[in-house]
């Protein structure tokens, strides 16, 4: 079975080249490059000025939803599937992709939690890697990841009344002096041929040492202040929970390997992926992009959406307990939706079924935590609220999204300092922000300048005050 989908899903790749497993990213990502380079020309020259469609005024004033203006080869968003990883839903993930422990021929079928640094392989290079390949990276990142004194006094230096996303967005801006990108551009060192391989190697530096740059901040904000040393051998989800305190927590190593893997990417548009792409298409280094990103990230309707579902929770536990009914949830839901506010956990842009991020975190929950309270609650609601919803004319969506679920799964296994949350959703999304930039760099895109237009402009066109040439250019 695994073969098959492994087969089926490589159908779309052109150009195949052969495949070795034990050849290192760096090594892999070198030979595909210019086998995408030249199938992406080709796409351009053959297609190039076709004509993909037309937008309605609605969709350019409202957010330019479903417009499809942007390029982006690793991830797609389905109404029904869900995220795509270069073509694999999250079962396929979390069956495929290597995980801590090497399977034995028996127990292929491991229940453990695929590893983030194997997504990281598959969003560059749209393979699944090896074991090995994996273990090639998490070694890596291990010896790169180390931080400086430096960097940790400036995040211990910073005012405790911060957001820890204001934290990260600082500390990363700080550390870009260490940039290799910046420094060779600013030397005359590099030429569009190599762009990607500096950007690689920021990327690389920059993922590595995201979990103790995170750890720091959770340590100076929330508890005493002290750092706790880096632990050599361990994979990038284990290195976060050790160095924030929570040694030997394997069930949390879980949860937090789930989720920065199914937080890693969720196509092009949204909020701080775009935000990253359009910093970096002005040949901003990884560093400049993801300060951008995380700044987009640490929005109310983005990232700390999460934080937003506890606290709802938490509000109606302090009122009502655990053991609830129906009804109780239900009026709940009543009072949220006709003050005007929106039921936080519920509801996607593009999704109309069950996100099947919530669906993996649920199973997690069942497995790990089907005895807790809070657990069992939550579970309770995500039965009642979308029944509940779907009666009210204005809401499309009313069914749980992958922040519905996180923010339980983390308080329940000690991290209840809710305002980490959306650090957590920024280590995950580097991966998919910073694998995208290497391959902007790739192929040389260029800095991204859309049109914009008044509303002068809008009226006009449709009272033919606006000559035809004029609006065939536009």
């Amino acid at each position: 079975m695994r073969k098959q989908i492994i087969n089926c899903k490589r159908l779309y790749h052109q150009n195949q080249y052969f495949f070795n497993p034990k050849a290192d990213l760096k090594t892999v990502l070198r030979e595909q490059i210019p086998i995408k380079i030249q199938g992406f020309n080709e796409m351009k020259k053959k297609y190039g000025d076709r004509v993909m469609g037309e937008i309605t005024v609605n969709q350019a004033l409202g957010g330019m939803r479903g417009i499809r203006a942007l390029f982006y080869d690793q991830s797609t968003v389905d109404p029904i599937d869900g995220v795509m990883f270069r073509g694999y839903s999250i079962p396929e993930l979390h069956e495929l992709l290597p995980k801590l422990r090497k399977p034995s021929a028996e127990d292929f079928q491991s229940d453990q939690q695929p590893l983030p640094e194997g997504l990281f392989f598959l969003l560059l290079t749209g393979e699944l890697p090896s074991y090995h390949q994996v273990e090639l990276i998490r070694h890596e990142w291990d010896v790169r990841g180390k931080v400086s004194d430096e960097l940790i006094n400036f995040i211990n230096r910073l005012d405790n009344k911060m957001h820890p996303m204001t934290m990260l967005s600082l500390a990363i801006l700080y550390e870009q002096k260490t940039s290799k990108f910046a420094q060779l551009y600013n030397e005359s060192k590099l030429n569009k041929s190599n762009y990607w391989e500096y950007t690689y190697e920021d990327s690389v530096d920059l993922i590595a040492k995201l979990p103790r740059i995170a750890a720091t901040i959770y340590r100076k904000k929330f508890k005493d202040g002290k750092p706790i040393a880096h632990k050599d051998g361990l994979d990038w989800s284990a290195q976060l929970a050790h160095m924030m305190g929570f040694e030997g927590q394997e069930t949390l190593n879980e949860l937090l390997r789930a989720f920065l893997t199914i937080h890693a990417d969720h196509e092009g548009g949204e909020v701080s992926t775009h935000a990253s792409h359009l910093v970096g298409s002005a040949l901003g280094d990884p560093y400049l992009c993801m300060t951008t990103a995380y700044t987009g990230l640490a929005g109310p309707l983005h990232g700390l959406a999460n934080q937003e579902v506890l606290k709802w929770i938490l509000n109606f536990v302090e009122v009502h307990g655990y053991d609830v009914t129906n009804r109780q949830i239900e009026d709940y839901v009543n009072t949220t939706v006709l003050s005007g506010r929106l039921v936080p956990g519920y509801g996607h842009a593009v999704l109309r079924r069950p996100d099947p991020r919530f669906l993996h975190l649920y199973d997690f929950g069942n497995k790990y935590l089907r005895d807790n309270e809070m657990i069992r609650l939550l579970h309770q609601m995500t039965d009642v609220i979308p029944r509940r919803l779907r009666t009210f004319k204005n809401i499309s969506s009313p069914y749980p999204n992958v922040d519905c679920h996180s923010g339980a799964l983390l308080y329940q296994l000690g991290i209840q300092e809710y305002q980490f949350y959306t650090v957590l959703f920024a280590i995950s999304r580097s991966i998919g922000c910073l694998t995208n930039l290497v391959w902007c760099r790739a192929f040389g895109l260029p800095i991204e300048r859309p049109e914009s237009a008044d509303l002068a402009y809008y009226n006009n066109l449709f009272q033919n005050k606006i000559p035809k040439q004029e609006k065939d250019d536009q």
